[in-house]
């Protein structure tokens, strides 16, 4: 138990322990005011992304979570709103990283 938590006190300040696995944030946000919220709950993982820029944004994730198959997915996010992005288990996860990359729509 011990080594546990000694192992988890030296996880990056990206990676946040929750519930029953790891999820660490990967941002590419190009100098983008984009918010990343993760919300882990078992089985499921939730992305939230808030655009507190001026113009719309897309933003593409990269999810890996051995041994499950890695999953992409994207979201436009208009200014000033919050979309979310759902990756769900089909295998139990330890970890799960994403890679999250921001950048500016032109119109």
């Amino acid at each position: 138990m011990l080594c546990a938590s000694l192992v988890l006190a030296n996880v990056s300040l990206d990676a946040r322990a929750t519930g029953t696995y790891l999820v660490k944030i990967n941002p590419t946000l190009n100098g983008l005011d984009i918010k990343i919220e993760p919300v882990a709950k078992t089985g499921v993982l939730v992305v939230k992304l808030t655009n507190k820029t001026q113009t719309k944004v897309r933003c593409d994730l990269y999810y890996e979570a051995g041994p499950q198959k890695p999953h992409r997915s994207y979201n436009f996010v208009d200014p000033g709103k919050t979309v979310q992005s759902v990756f769900r288990a089909t295998r139990v996860w330890m970890s799960v990283d994403v890679d999250v990359k921001c950048k500016a729509v032109s119109k």
